[in-house]
């Protein structure tokens, strides 16, 4: 491997990828002024972000030489554990993890795939429980709430890129 690039080498092309992918969907997000058009392109936004975060993962596997299809964080760092080795991007990620943007981009992702709880909308619900017209909108006005706008996910999209270029220069052979 040592005539191919950094690139090919880690399949870092994968995240540099998800990480275009969201910035195209941001740009989406901002150009449109339909509301519903506007939560599906920030849903997307994240769904790529979030794959970035997972292709870097992935990518950190290969640059440790473990043969891992989908690793986690916890993944990599209990291989390497066992040969007694240490991975100081792996601990970054997971302190940004546990409370950082890394955090913001995870629970994000959650809300994007799961829905909201009953118990946020229940006051929106009449007595009657008869579903009304007012009643669904109210639902998915409740339910969007969460959603960050297209400049918090650039903002995380450019902090998740500046951390893996950081990480990426301090990555050398062993």
């Amino acid at each position: 491997m040592a005539g191919k690039t950094r690139v090919a080498k880690y399949q870092a092309d994968r995240t540099n990828q998800k990480l275009y992918f969201c910035r195209l969907s941001c740009q989406s997000a901002g150009s449109t002024n339909d509301k519903q058009l506007y939560q599906a392109h920030c849903e997307t936004a994240i769904f790529h972000l979030h794959g970035a975060l997972l292709a870097f993962i992935q990518e950190l596997g290969h640059f440790y030489s473990l043969n891992m299809t989908a690793p986690t964080l916890l993944d990599i760092e209990q291989a390497l554990s066992e040969r007694t080795q240490v991975s100081p991007e792996i601990q970054r990620l997971q302190q940004l993890q546990q409370q950082g943007f890394i955090a913001n981009i995870e629970r994000a992702y959650q809300r994007c795939l799961y829905a909201v709880p009953p118990d946020t909308i229940v006051d929106e619900v009449p007595s009657s429980h008869s579903a009304s017209p007012d009643l669904i909108v109210n639902v998915v006005t409740l339910s969007n709430q969460w959603l960050p706008d297209e400049t918090t996910i650039r903002e995380w999209r450019n902090q998740l890129l500046e951390l893996i270029e950081q990480l990426r220069a301090g990555m050398v052979e062993f």
